[in-house]
């Protein structure tokens, strides 16, 4: 998707803007954020996975009781 170059002018870029001492800090957050969305989207992919099994073992208690 981006050449070498590009990911080149962009890091320079935004060493430029940050600086070397916020660099670090703006990486860290950036880490967090996308281990909190990861694991709120695994979380949402088990509850809608978990939703499609709940009504079928719902049916099959019901008949098993009738």
């Amino acid at each position: 998707m981006f050449g070498q170059m590009d990911i080149i002018l962009i890091g320079g870029a935004v060493l430029l803007l940050f600086g070397p001492k916020k660099l670090p800090e703006l990486m860290r957050g950036m880490g967090k954020g996308l281990r909190e969305f990861k694991k709120a989207q695994s979380e949402h992919e088990g509850d809608i996975k978990n939703a499609g099994e709940l009504p079928e073992k719902k049916t099959t208690q019901n008949k098993q009781e009738g």
